[in-house]
C-alpha cells in the first residue's frame, strides 16, 4: 500500500523504578497489561499496515502469549528481541519492517493512553516535513543547574516542550539517520533527535497531556484516574 504506515514498539525497558520484577510494559492497568493499551489504537486504526514489537530477548515469549495471542492482535507480526540501548531496540526494529515501508512510528511501550487523532495528525505533518512528534508545553518553570546544583540558567518555557510518542518519520530518512549515528557512535534516548542531527527540521505536533508514560507507581495510579475520566 502506497503512503503506508508501520509501528515499532519499544517494550524492552525495565521495571526498576515501578520497584517491581515485571517489565513496567506487562504490570497491569484496570485488569489488563500497559501495553495491551497502546496496541489497541494502533491495531484499530485503519492507516496502520503493521507492527512489530521490540521485546527483552527473555520476554518475548512471554510477549507472545500473553499480550499478542491472548488479546488477539493481527497486525503484530513479530516479537523481536531488544538491544542494550533504546536506540539498538528502536534500530533492531527498523530493520526488521519491509523495506517498502513508506513511514514509521515510533512508540514507547510504556505510553498506553493516547489517541489515534493524534497518531493521524502526526502522520500528516509526516508526509509533509518528514518527521513530526507530539510535544506539550511545560506549565512550569525551568531551570538548568550545575554540577554542584546551583541554578545555572532559567530557561523560558514558552519555547520548551516536553516530548512524547508516537513520534512518525519517513521510513527510509530515519533508518539513514540510525545509519550514520552507529557510523558516529552518536547515541541518543530520542529517535527525533537523531533525525534532526543528520536529516533536518522536525515538526511539532501538540501532544495530549494524558499521554503519559509510566515509569513509577505513582504514574500507574494517575493513569488509571485518567482512564476514570
Amino acid at each position: 500500500m502506497a503512503d503506508n504506515l508501520r509501528v515499532v514498539i519499544a517494550a524492552a525497558g525495565t521495571g526498576s523504578r515501578m520497584g517491581s520484577k515485571l517489565n513496567k510494559q506487562y504490570l497491569l492497568l484496570n485488569s489488563r497489561p500497559i501495553l495491551t493499551y497502546s496496541l489497541d489504537v494502533f491495531e484499530n486504526c485503519s492507516i496502520v499496515d503493521e507492527i512489530v514489537i521490540v521485546a527483552h530477548a527473555n520476554e518475548i515469549e512471554y510477549c507472545e502469549r500473553e499480550v499478542v495471542k491472548k488479546f488477539g492482535y493481527k497486525k503484530v507480526s513479530r516479537v523481536i528481541a531488544g538491544g542494550k540501548l533504546r536506540q539498538d531496540s528502536v534500530w533492531a526494529g527498523l530493520k526488521s519492517l519491509n523495506k517498502q515501508t513508506s513511514y514509521v512510528a515510533v512508540h514507547d511501550g510504556a505510553r498506553p493512553l493516547f489517541s489515534s487523532q493524534l497518531l493521524m495528525a502526526l502522520l500528516e505533518e509526516a508526509k509533509e516535513w518528514g518527521a513530526a512528534i507530539p510535544g506539550i508545553h511545560v506549565k512550569d518553570t525551568l531551570k538548568m543547574v550545575d554540577r554542584d546544583n546551583f541554578v545555572a540558567l532559567t530557561l523560558d518555557r514558552s519555547s520548551v516542550v516536553s516530548i512524547q510518542t508516537p513520534q512518525v518519520f519517513s521510513f527510509k530518512e530515519l533508518c539513514e539517520a540510525y545509519e550514520n549515528a552507529y557510523e558516529e557512535a552518536y547515541v541518543s534516548t530520542d529517535d527525533a533527535a537523531l533525525f534532526e542531527k543528520y536529516i533536518g527540521r522536525v515538526k511539532l505536533v501538540a501532544g495530549e497531556y494524558r499521554n503519559i508514560k509510566i515509569t513509577t507507581p505513582e504514574d500507574l495510579t494517575i493513569a488509571r484516574y485518567l482512564l476514570e475520566m
